[in-house]
């Protein structure tokens, strides 16, 4: 007998657990979804915008009775939560998150819930903003979420978490955990610990060119101070977690910097052309599967 999940609770409700929340009563008028956070001010606002049919001040009593609990909080935070949350949790619970790296805390979960049923899962959503009022009911449609269950996972249950994420509108993806943690460190890991560094150099740059990097900021650096506006809680915690995978990939980076700056200081303008040539035929890829907006200037509007 196939499995259904008819009650879900959510434990953090910044912007990625308040949207699923949202998304939960948009899209599954038949689930009900309670909605937990640490902060009383965070269940202030929660209960104000009407996130959830409930939001329980306790976590043990949040999870009450839920088919599915999604933890929705920083991956150092993740065993914690989950360990004050054990005391309400239901044999047959199937405990999962949305963490951005999937070995670690598939570990620390795995030790904090012995007696549980974990099976990771990383939707690749979102946006610099944070918070219960950031979140939108249509932020995962048609984007990936990547579940990475052991090996051992019942076919039920990864099948009936599967099931979830697509009706909030996602596209799934199984894999290893240890192979998302590599595929993510070069997507969104690396892509994030260069803007938080090319936008702090350009902060201690600003005394020496009087304002005139933030007055006459281009495309290029508005992206990257975009990124580095994310959560800073929510990554630090990522990199510590994903440590190996992000220096094995930075490596690899300064490693073809290298070859740049090299072909720059050579005026090896074939070199030049040919990286570029080959980096924005992956830029149209992305626009392809409907990762992106093609509209000019990224489609903001002017």
């Amino acid at each position: 007998m196939a499995r259904t999940i008819g009650t879900v609770t959510v434990v953090g409700l910044g912007l990625i657990g308040s949207s699923i929340a949202r998304a939960v009563m948009a899209r599954l008028p038949d689930v009900t979804v309670t909605g937990h956070d640490a902060s009383a001010g965070v269940r202030a606002e929660a209960r104000a915008l009407g996130l959830c049919h409930r939001i329980a001040d306790d976590p043990a009593d949040a999870v009450t009775g839920a088919d599915l609990v999604i933890l929705a909080v920083p991956v150092g935070r993740m065993a914690d939560a989950a360990r004050v949350c054990a005391p309400g949790l239901k044999p047959d619970a199937i405990i999962s998150d949305v963490g951005s790296s999937k070995s670690g805390v598939g570990a620390a979960l795995r030790a904090a819930l012995p007696d549980h049923l974990v099976i990771p899962a990383h939707p690749v959503a979102g946006t610099e903003n944070s918070g219960p009022a950031a979140g939108f009911a249509t932020l995962f449609e048609g984007r990936w979420c990547i579940v990475t269950p052991a090996a051992d996972a019942p076919a039920d249950a990864v099948a009936a978490l599967t099931g979830f994420w697509q009706a909030l509108g996602a596209r799934i993806e199984t894999m290893d955990a240890a192979h998302h943690d590599l595929v993510l460190a070069v997507t969104s890991h690396l892509p994030h610990l260069i803007a938080y560094t090319i936008v702090g150099t350009a902060s201690e740059l600003e005394e020496v060119t009087e304002s005139e990097v933030i007055k006459y900021s281009a495309g290029g650096f508005r992206d990257f101070t975009r990124i580095a506006a994310s959560d800073p809680v929510m990554w630090r915690d990522v990199f510590l977690a994903n440590r190996d995978a992000v220096l094995a990939t930075l490596q690899r980076f300064n490693e073809d910097l290298t070859v740049l700056q090299q072909a720059i200081r050579r005026g090896d303008g074939d070199k030049l052309e040919a990286w570029f040539t080959r980096t924005r035929a992956i830029r149209r890829s992305i626009i392809a599967e409907g990762q992106d907006d093609p509209a000019p200037d990224f489609g903001r509007k002017h």
